[in-house]
């Protein structure tokens, strides 16, 4: 089964980046975008561009019949989803199926298995995998909310069950606390997932968010291209990730490898995808959730292994075996992702606006990937992230000697942008040490400095 024409249904950076292994496959390139994306580089570079609706995303990369009747009308064979989106949305897989097409992912039947997080922790549980303690099903309200609680033990944290990306998650650490903030996280989740549903989980307090790159082909090979660090997080979403881990032993390493093959194999997950833990003080494991999909820092898994993990993608998707087996696949080095925010530094609230200039760094070991240019419009539609920079060497400590020239360099005029942050984190001792946890940019501001 050969794809030639692949539709991205996704925009900005993982567009682009997507569009750039389809061309070295010799793919042709079909591009949606948005009325408020029509002059953004994804469209312009791609082979044809269709414009699907005003900015919205309800109205635009949401709408599943637009997107499937341009695959169509464009002659392409397959559709990518990218991250966030649709990627993790099994009726839009399903739908991409029925019309004949590629969907470049697992099975719909698994995206909805792993989807549902109450469902998904039912799963990996029964494959052996440690889970976080907490409900084994959604709540259904206040009462059954409290009793839950008081089994489990405080502080819990109410997540959303159709939820990602850290929307629908609050902590609380009494019964008042619980039962103020379980109408909102429900409304949300109502909101961002159209699936009011949500579950408790016991709070692992200060813990590492560590995650394990998976691939599954259709012949029932499932490997791991090891780890990466994620625990650099405001509001429980990520903006710097390390591969490899700088902090978790060499036993917990060969412990998450062998939890996120048993998750990808429980499941009979075929495609690339991602196994998340929490590792606790004590470097206990627990699973936390399964993405299945491409993650935003995937580069700093490739510059590491040194393989295309959408390469990897495509190929399963056309029914072909992995390309290496896990004796095969080396890890050397070391390199760190630091994602570009149009964002005040401080307050981390978004930064709309028209970029009036933009000096990208260049070199061995630096990686950009960015979905801006000079005089585009970041418009408040979409995530605010503008780029990732990416920069791998020998060692841990070159990489990061190297990314403070490297980040001084990088340059955005006319929004703020994140990238103080960036550059005062360098100089935050338990960073540079590696010895960190999500808690880390909790008591981290850029203000003139770093303050604590």
């Amino acid at each position: 089964m050969g794809i030639k024409t692949i539709l991205i249904a996704n925009r900005g950076e993982i567009a682009r980046r997507i569009a750039r292994t389809c061309r070295t496959r010799g793919l042709r390139v079909v591009a949606v975008y948005s009325e408020a994306d029509k002059d953004m580089p994804f469209v312009r570079e791609a082979d044809v561009a269709v414009s699907i609706g005003p900015p919205p995303v309800a109205q635009s990369y949401l709408n599943m019949d637009a997107i499937i009747q341009t695959a169509k009308q464009t002659g392409a064979d397959a559709i990518h989803p990218g991250y966030g989106l649709l990627s993790e949305n099994a009726t839009f897989a399903r739908k991409v199926e029925e019309a004949g097409l590629v969907f470049i992912g697992p099975r719909p039947a698994v995206i909805e298995r792993m989807g549902d997080k109450v469902t998904a922790r039912r799963t990996m549980a029964e494959a052996g995998v440690p889970v976080v303690p907490g409900t084994e099903r959604g709540i259904s309200g206040e009462e059954e909310a409290l009793a839950e609680a008081e089994r489990i033990g405080y502080p819990v944290m109410i997540k959303a069950s159709a939820g990602g990306g850290g929307i629908g998650m609050q902590v609380c650490r009494t019964p008042d606390e619980l039962k103020k903030a379980l109408p909102s996280v429900q409304a949300k989740a109502k909101a961002y997932f159209g699936d009011s549903a949500v579950f408790l989980e016991r709070l692992i307090e200060r813990p590492r968010h560590v995650e394990v790159q998976v691939a599954a082909d259709s012949q029932g090979h499932t490997v791991h291209l090891f780890e990466r660090e994620c625990s650099v997080q405001r509001r429980n979403q990520k903006v710097v990730e390390e591969c490899l881990s700088p902090s978790v032993r060499p036993e917990t390493r060969e412990r998450l490898y062998d939890a996120a093959v048993r998750a990808a194999e429980a499941v009979g997950y075929t495609g690339v995808g991602t196994v998340e833990f929490l590792v606790d003080e004590q470097e206990r494991i627990y699973f936390l959730e399964m993405n299945t999909r491409l993650q935003v820092e995937h580069p700093v898994t490739e510059m590491v292994t040194g393989q295309d993990l959408v390469d990897w993608q495509l190929d399963i998707a056309e029914g072909k075996p992995l390309p290496l087996r896990q004796h095969e696949i080396k890890a050397r080095g070391h390199a760190v992702e630091y994602r570009i925010y149009a964002e005040d530094p401080t307050t981390f609230l978004p930064s709309p606006g028209k970029i009036r200039s933009m000096t990208v760094p260049e070199g061995e070991g630096i990686r950009v990937d960015a979905g801006v240019e000079a005089g585009n419009e970041v418009t408040p539609f979409y995530d605010p992230m503008i780029a990732k920079l990416i920069v791998s060497g020998p060692t841990r400590e070159m990489v990061l000697e190297k990314s403070r020239a490297v980040l001084e360099e990088f340059r955005v005029e006319g929004i703020r942008t994140n990238l103080p942050l960036l550059r005062a984190l360098l100089d935050h001792p338990d960073f540079a040490d590696g010895r960190y946890d999500t808690q880390l940019l909790q008591y981290f501001r850029v203000d003139g400095g770093v303050r604590r």
